[in-house]
């Protein structure tokens, strides 16, 4: 297949994250080229506050070097704009005249700095802080004067401060507002960061406006709307920032605050995407990185043609300033709708508070000590019911055992910006005695990227340095045929489209060239959901409804006849029972899932057989849903709606292939619960409808149409998570009971997942039925 081309314009940290999750996806897509308005490979900005600090180098905050680009086959054109899209034509040009065609194109060009439009703003001294020639120039400065004033009391102000600091500058902070981080910190907690950092050496001008930079030249101070004045001979804006998205705008794309984008990163022009600080979603546009990541993962499985959904992110602040960890995530203030528990360490000097409306936390705010950051915004997502009693518990000293990463689930991500989960930092720990965050960073990029999950990883190595730690590290390869791990085989399968075991087998350089028992229905089962047009049964003889069977190993045929909800008729069975007689097969036996199944049928009469029953038969295999069973019952409740449940589930199920065998009970009396083996329950009760799991009622709704689909979705989901031979019990334990009921309680995934179900359905049919017709 010929490849797309995929153009980029910018070469920032979204962008190039959406790229990383694209070729994760499938790296056989699109040729790839990217144009950067810097001279420079993709870098991390909010890093270059740790460069002014003298924390690491320039090389040290490169994310991706020229070897990535060379690896991966991409073409970047560094030090190039691109100044014109003609979306008409399908093409972009640049300042350099250079003009592209492209099949689809993502505009990731991020955010300017804001400038504020004061006299003498042009002056020699006045620079913002947004790239490494900002800090490159801003370290040259230093070395040369020694007042600086800081426009912007932020976290882009207070980090350019800090950093000045270090070069040895005195410095000078104005703010607006009357605290510091007014967007992040309330009252308490930017009074004690000002304090902290007054310590340091910093000078703070709080709600002051600057009327004016003055100097002949060269900047020489500031006046102030108050009639006061500060000497400086460096001014840097940090303001905040404004979307870049000048280029879209004049393109005729869609621009509000930002690049205006849908739920799959698509702008008002198809084919056109946008991602990044660019990008306006909902209303809201993102300037923190974790939401511009979780928008670049949506991306890349959206041009990897797989369905995802961005459905907005929740927003909060980790960061660390001049060694103070300051946390804070929601609502800050409290209104007439909040209630709000505090806790103030006067000399250990940490601050939290935490504020509820009603019974959910719904924002906090930490000083000092972040610890319970990672808990409270797994709260404040999820919506967790906190009862009062727990309330107050909130804030009080946790048990390491009990921690928030001691019980996090070991497949749950950590560090969310690079995909690391608490099992790969556990195993990375083990197996590579590391001992610092640091150490976790190197080794398995965690805390990287916004360094939102520093605590959580700190709190992860004193649980993993704990006596109450007994975790192992797990065999996690494929089979023994193989090193790489199950999750690696699957993306191996996809990224070089392999489409037979042999295939696999050799490309992967599998240690016996003909696998194992282990290995071979694994990969057979893979390449069914992934390929399933290069998949045959032999043992499926399907040529319509109403005409197919299972082949048996003694040349004999076996058919089923679909008896939906395990009902059948009296007619039914007289017809039945005549064609039986007709043909003289007496080999008939009721299946353990209530199906009458007619075996011994000679190829000479399988035609004649299926035509004479005219009924729709049931082609199965071992891994699908054969039928949902309605255990017999004394009670004297009405049985139809259940049957016709099960019928509607059984219809919709049909074909369908599941990572292992399935078994669905419907009741209509909860003590039979006990007395039953199921994989998943469906119990009718005098309310409504129950789906049980093993870990308990996982829904309950009064409307049965509301019940199927749940339920519908819910196997969706087990067959698109889960992986092969995997248990229902096993899958729910391993993903979590709580995010299972996330996703289901979606209505937006709920209804993917049953159109997900629906074209699955239809295509194994169509496939099945063409080979066999050829």
């Amino acid at each position: 297949m010929e490849k797309q081309h995929l153009v980029m314009i910018g070469n920032g940290m979204a962008g190039l994250k959406t790229i990383e999750y694209l070729l994760k996806e499938n790296n056989q897509l699109y040729d790839i080229t990217i144009f950067g308005s810097e001279p420079y490979t993709n870098y991390s900005r909010i890093m270059l506050s740790s460069v002014l600090q003298g924390d690491v180098t320039f090389d040290d905050i490169t994310i991706n070097d020229w070897k990535w680009y060379e690896d991966n086959e991409i073409t970047l054109y560094p030090n190039e704009t691109v100044n014109k899209i003609d979306y008409q034509k399908q093409s972009i040009t640049t300042d350099k005249e250079r003009k592209l065609t492209y099949d689809r194109l993502i505009i990731a060009t991020g955010s300017n700095p804001f400038i504020i439009p004061l006299p003498g703003v042009n002056k020699e001294g006045v620079m913002t802080f947004r790239t490494i020639d900002d800090c490159k120039q801003m370290i040259e400065v230093a070395k040369q004067h020694k007042k600086a004033a800081v426009i912007g009391g932020g976290l882009l102000g207070l980090e350019a401060a800090r950093g000045l600091l270090n070069l040895g500058m005195e410095v000078d902070v104005i703010h607006l507002a009357d605290r510091l981080l007014n967007n992040q910190l309330d009252v308490k907690a930017s009074h004690l960061l000002k304090k902290e950092l007054e310590q340091l050496g910093m000078n703070f001008y709080l709600e002051k406006e600057t009327s004016e930079i003055y100097g002949d030249k060269n900047v020489e101070g500031l006046h102030f709307k108050d009639g006061t004045s500060i000497e400086a001979d460096l001014v840097v804006m940090a303001v905040g920032i404004k979307p870049n998205v000048a280029l879209a705008k004049e393109s005729g794309i869609e621009v509000s605050r930002g690049i205006v984008v849908n739920d799959q990163m698509e702008t008002s022009i198809s084919n056109v995407y946008a991602v990044g600080e660019c990008t306006e979603h909902n209303g809201t546009v993102y300037g923190l990185v974790k939401p511009l990541y979780e928008q670049a993962e949506v991306l890349g499985q959206s041009l990897a043609n797989q369905k995802a959904r961005y459905l907005g992110s929740t927003v909060y602040t980790q960061l660390k300033i001049s060694g103070i960890d300051l946390f804070s995530v929601g609502k800050i203030e409290e209104t007439n709708q909040t209630k709000t528990i505090y806790s103030y360490d006067e000399i250990g000097e940490t601050y939290k508070k935490v504020l509820f409306e009603e019974d959910k936390a719904v924002g906090a705010v930490l000083y000092g000590d972040t610890s319970l950051g990672g808990s409270l915004l797994d709260m404040i997502k999820k919506q967790k019911f906190i009862p009062d009693h727990q309330k107050a518990e909130l804030l009080q000293p946790v048990k390491i055992e009990e921690s928030y990463a001691a019980t996090l689930p070991r497949n749950e991500h950590v560090c969310t910006c690079n995909s690391v989960s608490k099992s790969c930092i556990i195993e990375n720990v083990l197996n590579k005695n590391l001992n610092s965050v640091n150490d976790v960073k190197t080794h398995t990029k965690a805390s990287s990227s916004c360094g939102g999950c520093k605590p959580v990883v700190q709190e992860l190595l004193d649980y993993i340095q704990s006596d109450y730690f007994h975790e192992t590290v797990k065999d996690n390869r494929f089979c023994s045929c193989t090193s790489l791990t199950e999750d690696e085989v699957v993306r191996a399968i996809q990224q070089h489209k392999l489409t037979s075991i042999e295939m696999i087998i050799e490309a992967l350089e599998w240690n016996h060239s003909s696998g194992c028992s282990k290995c071979r229905p694994a990969l057979a089962y893979y390449l069914e959901m992934i390929y399933p047009e290069h998949f045959v049964h032999e043992e499926f003889l399907f040529l319509d409804h109403k005409t197919n069977a299972v082949a048996e190993k003694d040349g004999t045929y076996t058919i089923v006849p679909q008896l939906y909800s395990g009902k059948v008729s009296a007619e039914q069975l007289k017809h039945i029972s005549g064609v039986l007689i007709d043909y003289d097969i007496d080999t008939v036996s009721i299946s353990s899932d209530q199906r009458l199944k007619i075996n011994g049928i000679q190829e000479s009469d399988l035609i004649s057989v299926c035509s004479a029953l005219n009924m729709t038969l049931h082609s199965y295999h071992p891994s699908s849903l054969r039928s949902v069973q309605i255990p017999e019952c004394n009670c004297i409740r009405d049985k139809e709606e259940l049957s016709t449940i099960v019928e509607q589930i059984e219809q919709q199920t049909e074909f369908v292939n599941l990572p292992t065998s399935l078994t669905i009970k419907a009741f209509c009396c909860k003590k039979m619960l006990s007395e039953h083996y199921f994989d998943l329950a469906l119990l009718q009760t005098g309310s409504g409808w129950e789906l049980i799991t093993d870990q308990g009622i996982l829904y309950a709704t009064i409307s049965s149409p509301e019940m199927i689909n749940v339920l519908l979705s819910f196997i969706q989901y087990y067959r698109r998570s889960a992986n092969y031979n995997e248990k229902i019990s096993q899958w729910t334990e391993r993903v979590g009971i709580v995010h299972i009921r996330e996703v289901l309680f979606n209505q937006d995934i709920q209804q993917m997942l049953l159109d997900d179900l629906k074209s699955d359905q239809t295509s194994r049919k169509q496939l099945m039925v063409r080979h066999l017709q050829l």
